[in-house]
């Protein structure tokens, strides 16, 4: 018999409970001090200055805004309460914490490789400038930060004369630049922890139905789940100009989330 559905529909059990709780507080003090916590507390690359370990924990409890925070406590409050009433607080208290810090672990790995070519490329461009080397460094790493627009301009008009040295200063500015700000974006939220209780309910509820807001048509578990993953994954490759997601960090919680379940019903009546 399922118990979904049944009994007090907006309860919270204990480790739900205190999650949306911490995550809301410490929302609503980023507007008192945001600048810090960000910094302490967000996650940054391995190979940015402002990296510090705990970040791989306390990022998961930050969030960018209003709509980032709603939507993914909704995603806590509506799977995560479920599950915790099948596992119990203690393993959904476990089961969080593995998809979040495998969010990250993902995540960072990825940026790892990435950050590693910038860096790379930016040597390269420091002992041999040249115009197709600044091009495949703009067009690879400056795509989502604010003054793309305006190395573009300077692209075009070194297009016209890539034999020119005197673009070459400029271009070593905007060189450094781009690794900067790359190596200074942060990364915030519960959005890995999230996918992987989204997989978690996918695997223990596989023919629950389920309706997106972006998508208001009911569709089973086991068929809409993977299907969101296979977008993360096009989303994540395809590295979008204006798509600030960390999609891999998603695919990570979603990876470790599927294994960990697998793990569990694989050992469920074994006895120690």
């Amino acid at each position: 018999m399922s118990s979904i559905g049944a009994g007090r529909p907006f309860a919270m059990p204990p480790v739900v409970k205190n999650i949306v709780i911490i995550n809301v507080i410490l929302f609503l003090a980023t507007f008192f001090a945001g600048d810090f916590m960000y910094r302490h507390m967000a996650l940054f690359s391995l190979k940015s200055p402002f990296f510090e370990p705990h970040q791989f924990i306390t990022h998961i409890f930050m969030h960018a805004n209003f709509g980032h925070i709603f939507f993914n406590m909704f995603g806590v409050f509506m799977f995560g309460r479920i599950l915790e009433n099948v596992w119990g607080s203690r393993k959904m208290l476990i089961f969080y914490t593995i998809c979040g810090l495998g969010a990250a672990l993902v995540h960072m790995s990825v940026n790892y490789v990435q950050m590693n070519k910038l860096i790379t490329l930016a040597n390269e461009f420091d002992v041999s400038p040249s115009y197709a080397l600044f091009n495949e460094i703009v067009e690879k790493y400056a795509l989502r930060t604010s003054y793309y627009n305006q190395i573009m301009n300077f692209m075009q008009e070194w297009f016209y004369r890539p034999d020119d040295t005197s673009f070459i200063s400029q271009a070593s500015e905007y060189v450094r630049l781009v690794v900067n700000t790359n190596l200074q974006v942060p990364t915030v939220g519960a959005s890995g922890a999230v996918f992987g209780l989204l997989i978690a309910f996918a695997m223990m509820f596989p023919d629950v139905e389920l309706i997106f807001i972006f998508l208001p048509i009911p569709i089973k578990a086991k068929y809409l789940v993977p299907v969101y993953a296979i977008i993360e994954l096009v989303f994540g490759v395809s590295n979008f100009k204006w798509d600030n997601v960390a999609h891999f960090a998603h695919l990570g919680g979603a990876l470790f989330g599927f294994l960990l379940v697998r793990y569990w019903k694989r050992n469920q009546f074994k006895i120690y």
